[in-house]
């Protein structure tokens, strides 16, 4: 692959693939299961708010089929 690739393009390519490792190895640093368990629980809260929003709404009304003459 680098033998067709201008060594720029090469360079580049090396130093997007180290950003997004380092974006990965900051993750998995101490202190980081803090921030997971509060994306859950926002996650879990906005669930329950339109869970609670959804049964609050009345159901709509059915109509009756028109009897056929």
């Amino acid at each position: 692959m680098n033998d067709e690739l201008d060594p720029k393009e090469v360079a580049r390519i090396r130093r997007r693939d180290r950003d997004a490792e380092a974006e990965a190895r900051a993750l998995m640093r101490p202190g980081m299961g803090k921030v997971f368990k509060q994306i859950l629980d926002t996650q879990a809260q906005a669930a329950q708010e339109a869970k609670a929003a959804k049964a609050s709404r009345p159901a709509p009304k059915r109509r009756r089929a028109k009897p056929k003459a």
